[in-house]
């Protein structure tokens, strides 16, 4: 099967998870990903809880399937050496170091660019390459506080709440992604590479200021948490046997809901007419939604919302949004089989292009199980110098 990125390669940096994201969405295009690893010590990520009983990290498998691992000590100056000959080899190189340790071991942008003009060289980090705060270092917790997510994040009387999953982490990733497959777009016209250079605040700021900066800017007021109500119907709504998410934002929607809950009689009332005015009373409209939401079960909310062609759901837990029949039919679950652990269940691939969809089955590799591939049939090394470049610890 013909895969969107097959001709590309990648010579993949990364660590922990905003960078093996980015690349592990490059691999499910069709990417040739070579994951370049410390020897004897790999991504400090191969050791996170929870295990197989082979002992593999599921967070390792789950976002760097699909690539070769391969082992180079970068510390070495034969190390850099051969790090340099596999750029010339490659199309793309993604790494997400602290702001200044590629420049340090002379495999900056600019150093690199020399041997390789077409490279297209993206980094990431916590606050990017140039700014006040860019040799801090950062995770993900940092990016939701620094871009505004957390402020706006968790119940107005309660303290700033980080989202559950590493949002920030994701973010940067998926940005890094688009900005790679821009780049290489405009390579294939005027034949250039280029430097990428993605922010961890910058990402953040850009998603949890879609809204809030429209708000500020335009009216001076600090965007506040707002906990599980956005606005007069619109937001999670206890039922008898759990919680229920109602979307109701236009005018239709609104008065379609007004008939769901027998509430004709308020229809054409000025001051819950439209979203303006439901902003202003958020109070009587949430106390008169919930009123009607205890009374009757998630599925009953659904359903009725559903024949009203209003948007409603319930909140599953994480077990039956696994088992979710649409998830499931769209192949959201896959498995990989793993050398080592065997069959390991993953997510699916998001990309469902009908000529060249993602592939999310491919397993993870362990540590330097592609060294000889890639040293003997890229670079031509022989296997007795493979050998020793094993006993010098440089692979």
């Amino acid at each position: 099967m013909a895969t969107a990125l097959q001709h590309i390669k990648v010579l993949d940096f990364t660590r922990a998870l905003a960078g093996p994201f980015c690349t592990s969405k490059l691999a499910q295009l069709g990417a040739e990903v070579i994951k370049i690893e410390i020897p004897g010590e790999g991504d400090g990520l191969r050791t996170q809880d929870p295990l197989t009983e082979g002992g593999e990290s599921y967070m390792f498998i789950g976002v760097n399937r699909g690539k070769k691992s391969i082992t180079l000590n970068l510390a070495t100056e034969r190390g850099r050496g051969i790090c340099k000959q596999l750029v010339e080899q490659v199309d793309v190189l993604v790494e997400n170091f602290t702001p200044g340790v590629m420049d340090g071991l002379g495999l900056g942008y600019e150093e690199l660019s020399k041997i390789n003009l077409g490279l297209i060289y993206a980094s990431s980090s916590g606050f990017g390459h140039t700014g006040p705060y860019s040799r801090r270092p950062a995770y993900d917790t940092i990016g939701q506080a620094m871009g505004g997510l957390m402020s706006q994040t968790g119940f107005p009387d309660g303290p700033p709440t980080m989202v559950g999953v590493g949002v920030a982490d994701m973010l940067v990733g998926l940005y890094n992604t688009i900005s790679i497959l821009a780049a290489l777009q405009y390579r294939s016209i005027m034949g250039e590479g280029q430097y990428i250079d993605i922010s961890m605040q910058d990402c953040t700021w850009d998603v949890a200021g879609v809204e809030a900066a429209a708000v500020y800017y335009e009216t001076g007021q600090i965007p506040q948490r707002k906990g599980n109500r956005h606005f007069g119907a619109f937001g999670v709504y206890p039922a008898k046997d759990g919680d229920a998410v109602i979307n109701v934002v236009t005018v239709g929607q609104w008065e379609n809901l007004l008939r769901v809950m027998g509430r004709e009689d308020l229809l054409g009332v000025a001051k819950y007419a439209d979203r303006t005015e439901r902003r202003e009373n958020p109070e009587e409209i949430n106390a008169l939604v919930e009123a009607w939401t205890r009374e009757r079960t998630t599925e009953e909310i659904v359903e009725m919302f559903s024949d009203a062609h209003l948007p409603a759901s319930p909140v599953p837990t994480f077990d039956q949004v696994a088992n979710d029949p649409q998830l499931l039919s769209r192949n959201m679950v896959a498995e990989v089989d793993q050398v080592i652990s065997g069959k390991v269940k993953v997510t699916g691939s998001p990309f469902k292009l009908s000529k060249t969809p993602g592939d999310p089955t491919l397993p993870a590799p362990f540590l330097g199980q592609h060294n000889h591939e890639i040293y003997c049939d890229v670079l031509g090394y022989s296997e007795q110098e493979i050998r020793q470049l094993a006993d010098d610890g440089i692979i």
